[in-house]
């Protein structure tokens, strides 16, 4: 039964979904309780459970070195990388240097790799799934930014494997949202998907004909989102408190818990509602032992106010997607919204103005990246085009060039960026040297022509060819990108047509056998989110 289904999961930093299509439109997944998005966090407990979703989001205060968020940004990232410098000085749990460059997270005396924690997170997805359908599972289809370099890309599949799921594809968020939609269906359009989630915003402007969905341009900020709108009422809520009772509600982890979710809450309801009425019962005790409750009130136009400059902070990164996609807003089809804070007033509004033209929002912005996913699934199952708008023909393409260093820190472009994927492409090299039995062949993604402004995917050296004098020697190296975005190097001998072997060094991915450990250790691990919502583990 499993075999005739694929999952569409939605990997998000903040939040993930899970959705299927099978012989009808997409659904998606809720969990036993009715939940359908669930916390991208994995808290590490005492006992030796972990918590997974909606109630390991708890602990992000109470037990804050042991609950691990927002691992996307790490994922497939070198250690010495600003990204992950930046996610350092403000996590407050371990991250530390593996082999090979590589991140690692330490949470009570265990060192994993990113992807196990993100596999733990998929994990999470799969169970929820095979609860609600009653059979297992196996089969997915996960996205990822369009903007995922290779190593990215390969560090998000091995945590579908590390889950126990065969990834049939990865695919790009602006283009599930855009199949979610119907798009592709034999007409060209340009669209923007603008997509404001927990913790990151990132805008794509996508060109959509019959069967190529191709990313013009995609551009972002890693700390912008709706995380940052709970913080300004956080602080307004915890400046008014002190003011009335002198006490910092900040000072204390479960008060500042209380005041978080108290923030999120009044978000939502003065996006629904136009007002919020914040009420939080026995929030603090005076140095007295009187308990104090917080009670507030937050109007629209109060919020508005508060959060206008974020809201303003998403235009500058729409003003460079166009830009870099030689467009204007006018040149736009469509727009579609995409994570949960697109669903304020404020955000709504202020995208119409930008673009003068409304934002497509039919499809619920939380689950519209998985339900597109679902779609794919379906598709590369081999259900009929027809009813997914020939989507089995999706092509998506690669966000960045492909180079090979050269001589004085120089490379040389193999595949240029916006090249309809999967593709391969072959160059020859030769020894340079007498009596020389390897080559060692630099491969980078980007758009510098100098190496240092680019991404160094990895080193591959290649041996087992002919020993001769300079030159004599011709070495084919086929660069290989396929349908997930992954970059494949091999090389053939050309005089003798035998393959020869490759090594590869400085990739941050797992190798084969930590790969297998880390399939082997997750299988074994309790997950303890079966339990409802309420219950936070201490």
């Amino acid at each position: 039964m499993s075999s005739d289904i694929a999952l569409g999961i939605d990997l998000g930093t903040s939040y993930s979904c899970v959705a299927v299509a099978s012989g009808g439109p997409p659904q998606v997944i809720p969990n036993e309780w009715g939940e359908r998005t669930h916390a991208s966090v994995v808290s590490f407990l005492e006992d030796g459970h972990v918590l997974v979703g909606n109630d390991a989001k708890k602990n992000i205060i109470t037990n804050a070195e042991n609950t691990v968020y927002s691992a996307k940004r790490l994922i497939g990232r070198f250690y010495f990388s600003d990204e992950v410098k930046k996610a350092q000085a403000v996590m407050p749990y371990g991250i530390v240097e593996g082999p090979n460059n590589a991140v690692r997270i330490k949470v009570r005396e265990k060192v994993m790799a990113v992807p196990e924690i993100s596999a733990l997170v998929l994990k999470e997805m799969k169970a929820v799934a095979e609860t609600h359908l009653g059979h297992p599972v196996t089969k997915a289809v996960v996205t990822c930014p369009a903007y995922f370099n290779d190593n990215q890309r390969q560090a998000t599949k091995d945590a579908g494997r590390i889950a126990g799921l065969e990834v049939l594809r990865i695919i790009n968020e602006p283009t599930a949202a855009a199949l979610a939609y119907g798009f592709g269906k034999d007409i060209s359009q340009k669209i923007c998907v603008y997509d404001l989630g927990g913790g990151t915003f990132d805008v794509s402007i996508l060109e959509i004909g019959k069967d190529v969905f191709e990313v013009l341009s995609t551009a972002g900020d890693t700390y912008l989102g709706g995380d940052d709108f709970d913080d300004r009422i956080m602080a307004w809520l915890a400046e008014d408190f002190l003011k009335k009772h002198g006490l910092d509600l900040r000072q204390n982890k479960y008060c500042l818990q209380m005041l978080k979710e108290a923030g999120e809450r009044a978000k939502i309801e003065v996006g629904r509602d136009g007002v919020a009425e914040i009420m939080v019962p026995g929030i603090c005790q005076s140095p007295e032992g009187q308990v104090i409750d917080l009670t507030q009130r937050l109007g629209a136009d109060q919020f508005n106010k508060m959060v206008m400059d974020l809201v303003q902070r998403t235009f500058k990164v729409c003003d460079e997607a166009l830009q870099s996609a030689r467009l204007t807003a006018a040149d736009v089809d469509a727009v579609i919204l995409v994570g949960g804070p697109t669903r304020l007033p404020i955000v709504r509004n202020s995208v119409r103005h930008y673009f003068q033209k409304e934002p497509l929002t039919d499809v619920d912005p939380d689950e519209v990246v998985a339900l597109g996913a679902a779609i794919q699934g379906a598709a590369l199952l081999n259900r009929s085009a027809a009813e997914y708008g020939q989507a089995s023909y999706l092509l998506d393409v690669t966000p960045l060039t492909l180079r090979v260093g050269t001589v004085g820190g120089f490379s040389e472009r193999i595949i240029d960026k916006n090249t309809p994927i999967p593709i391969e492409k072959s160059k020859t090299f030769t020894t340079s040297r007498d009596g020389q039995d390897r080559v060692k062949i630099r491969v980078y993604q980007g758009e510098d022509s100098k190496v240092e402004g680019c991404e160094l995917l990895g080193e591959f050296e290649f041996t087992g060819f002919r020993v001769s004098y300079r030159g004599e020697v011709q070495i084919q190296v086929t660069f290989e990108i396929d349908s997930n975005g992954i970059v494949n190097v091999s090389a053939t001998d050309l005089e003798t047509g035998q393959r020869t072997s490759s090594t590869i060094s400085l990739s941050s991915g797992l190798s084969e056998q930590d790969l297998k450990k880390a399939v082997d250790d997750n299988a074994g691990m309790e997950l303890s989110s079966r339990q409802p919502p309420g219950v936070v583990g201490r």
